[in-house]
């Protein structure tokens, strides 16, 4: 399934970008996939998952990423400056803004605490957008329970084995990898 919907200006992607990344505290995955799916109509699921896993495995902020890839979709070169630009332009002034406040209340409490709220809320933000995204995998090539067995996997690396990212993403995103193209190839040959 393809989304229908695209930018009709440079200034839309750059708006678009700009509400997308001022919306977005400890990270803009959920904020994302509800801009960029359900209101914009830009991508389907589908197209979101395939992009996001592709900004994944790049250097850089994934989001960043996205943003990168889907400027140059709809307007080339041009188009992922403007939505680079409406990613980090205004976050830009306000994290400096913030840095020099906190390097001045950093020691006190009501700061603090409101830093791990911000932190919980995230994680909360992530799990959502990842169940949200869960039917999705109906449609993977590597399928639903394989999937879900290989996240699970990913989560006990990361908070029981403390694994390194180049560790994950050689281990269990080379085993992804080969289980999608094992499945797809097992498609190919039944399909005539």
């Amino acid at each position: 399934m393809k989304a229908s919907a695209a930018p009709a200006s440079l200034g839309e992607l750059f708006w678009a970008f700009n509400r997308l990344a001022l919306q977005g505290f400890g990270g803009v995955l959920a904020v994302a996939q509800r801009e960029l799916v359900e209101r914009l109509g830009w991508l389907s699921r589908e197209e979101f998952l395939d992009t996001f896993a592709i900004a994944q495995v790049l250097p850089g902020p994934n989001i960043v990423n996205i943003s990168l890839m889907l400027g140059d979709r709809f307007f080339g070169t041009r188009g992922a400056f403007a939505a680079l630009a409406g990613m980090l332009l205004f976050p830009a002034i306000i994290v400096i803004g913030m840095a020099a406040l906190y390097g001045q209340f950093a020691s006190h409490p009501v700061v603090a605490n409101a830093l791990r709220g911000m932190g919980a809320v995230s994680a909360g933000l992530i799990l959502a957008t990842g169940l949200k995204l869960l039917p999705s995998l109906k449609r993977s090539p590597m399928g639903r329970l394989p999937a879900i067995l290989l996240a699970l996997l990913t989560i006990i690396a990361v908070l029981w084995l403390r694994l390194p990212l180049p560790q994950l993403l050689l281990g269990l995103g080379g085993l992804g990898m080969a289980l999608a193209w094992w499945q797809m190839r097992r498609a190919t040959k039944v399909t005539p």
